[in-house]
Parts: C-alpha cells; structure tokens; sequence
C-alpha cells in the first residue's frame, strides 16, 4: 500500500496542495466525520489476506491498482472536506446539497443521469452530498482524465469546475484541522479473521428467502405435470457464474451480494420443487431480471458501517 500511498500525495502535490492525508490499516475504507485522513482495509496489506478476501467475499475490494486509487482519491476527498470544513461553505451547499442530509437507507441509482460523476459503481455520487463531493473531487484529481471532455454539456461539469475553484483558493493554506486520529487501527482490534469474516457475510447476507417466492413461481413451474421438465434450481446452479458476473456488473453492487441472493433462489426453487416453463433462453433472462430486481432490494446503501 505504501507506493499507493505515495502515489496519492504526489496527485495532491501536482494540484497545488499542500494537505495530505495520513492513511491506517482497519476493516474497511473509512474516513470517520471530522478526521483529516483515513483507513484502508487490513487485507490489502498482505496477497495472503487479499487472496482470504477474495475466497470468502469473492472480491477484493481495491485489489487493482487503478480501483484501490479510485478508492483512495474518494476517502481522501472525505478528509480534505474534514480539514478545511469545506461542507460549511455556502456555495458548496448551493453546487452539492445539504451535509446535514440523511443518508437514505436505500436508493437506486439512475445511470442515465448527467448530474453527477462516475467514479465509483452504483452511481455512488448520487447517495449523498458528501458522497456527490468526495466523488467529483476523485474525477478531478484522477491524472489525465480529461474531465472537460468527458463532461462536456453535462451539468456535473458545473460541480467539477467548482471544485477546481475550490482548490486553487485553499491549496496554498494550512489545513483548518489536523488530526492523526486512526478509528479501529489494526493495532487495537482482537478480533479474529472468523469474527471479521462472520460478521461480513451477515452484514451482506439474505436471510429472508421466502421473499422470493411469489417472483419464483411466476418464472418456474410448480405444476406436478412438469415434474419431469429440467429443475430450476440445477439451471441457476449451473449458470450461477455467468448471472452473478452480469447482475453485479448491472447493479454495481458487491458480488457476495448478488451471490448471497442467488443462493436463496436456488435453495428456494429446490424447496418449492420449481422446474422450468419456458425454453432455457427466455429462463435466462428472466433470471436476469429477477436477480437484479432482488439485489437491488436487499441492498441497503448505508454510510459506512464499522467492525469493531
């Protein structure tokens, strides 16, 4: 993480800055309200623990260069807000919103939208004012990204040449706040990797699988008069690779996710005895449909929740 690190305050550096963020291993990635830097998750300090993430998550979050320092660019922008209370400025709440707003339990990203950036999946800009800021600050500092170009006639390039604004009046002053505050740093957490790894998949897991019952029984067949017609729960086994690529890349969520909700189907439609009522093609895709339609439900798009 180090090189990555580094990386990052020569970005700052290049756009005048003279913050910099110190950076801690905990859980998660994290810059905790009024902090002046933030965390990275334990397991990308070691391929190791990176490769335990993977198999128990099957993802890791930042593993790729270019997706941890899309990451980094989006916490650090979190504590330059907290450095130069930037949220508290007029203009800034007239460009992004109130700070002071809820964070919604949930919401659906529109992907068609022009008002915000993308950086991060699920259309993260669109969660929250703070989300909306650290998101756009991420575009703008981001080395050759062309950000004029890429936004032309997109009313987000008004937010982009804010910030832009904005830093060219604080990059020469001192941080307003400087902290070396590190929540839930490595060093003082005892719980074990089995904890850590049970508390996750509960976080992210689907325990209510009847939910999906009245959707399974209008996509499948329960007719004892089909008992002979393929079972749906060996279809969605067999093409549980190819849904869960597709539906995570269409929702943007974390494929344990996505995982979590095909497995209750799965478990659901060998219960409920379901077989397919329709050629394999139109079954596919409305598995599609209704494995995206159960992600985005049990997804909750909460601010970030922490292991301790």
């Amino acid at each position: 993480m180090e090189p990555r690190v580094a990386r990052l305050h020569r970005e700052l550096a290049r756009a005048g800055l003279r913050f910099r963020p110190h950076v801690w291993l905990s859980t998660d990635w994290f810059s905790p309200q009024g902090a002046t830097g933030f965390a990275v998750p334990f397991y990308l300090a070691h391929p190791r623990l990176a490769r335990l993430e993977g198999r128990n998550m099957l993802q890791v979050e930042g593993g790729e260069r270019e997706w941890c320092m899309k990451l980094m660019r989006h916490e650090a922008a979190h504590a330059l807000d907290h450095a130069y209370r930037l949220h508290q400025r007029r203009r800034w709440r007239e460009v992004f919103g109130s700070f002071g707003a809820p964070y919604r339990a949930s919401y659906v990203p529109r992907f068609n939208s022009r008002d915000h950036v993308f950086n991060l999946d699920h259309g993260y800009a669109q969660s929250h004012p703070a989300e909306d800021f650290a998101e756009t600050f991420a575009v703008w500092l981001q080395p050759r990204s062309g950000w004029r170009r890429a936004y032309a006639k997109w009313p987000a390039l008004e937010k982009l040449e804010y910030v832009e604004e904005l830093i060219g009046e604080i990059a020469p002053q001192r941080p307003q706040r400087s902290t070396r505050e590190r929540m839930d740093s490595l060093p003082t957490l005892t719980m074990t990797l089995r904890d850590y790894y049970r508390r996750k998949k509960a976080h992210y897991g689907d325990a209510h699988r009847t939910v999906y019952d009245g959707d399974l029984r209008r996509l499948f067949s329960d007719d004892p008069a089909r008992a002979r017609r393929r079972p749906a729960s060996g279809f969605l086994r067999e093409r549980r690779p190819e849904l869960r690529r597709q539906v995570a890349r269409w929702t943007g969520q974390h494929v344990f996710v996505v995982d979590e909700v095909l497995k209750g189907m799965i478990v659901r439609c060998r219960e409920l005895a379901l077989g397919l009522a329709q050629s394999e093609r139109e079954t596919a895709a409305g598995a599609a449909a209704l494995l995206t339609l159960h992600t985005v439900r049990h997804s909750r798009m909460r601010h970030r929740e922490y292991f301790r």
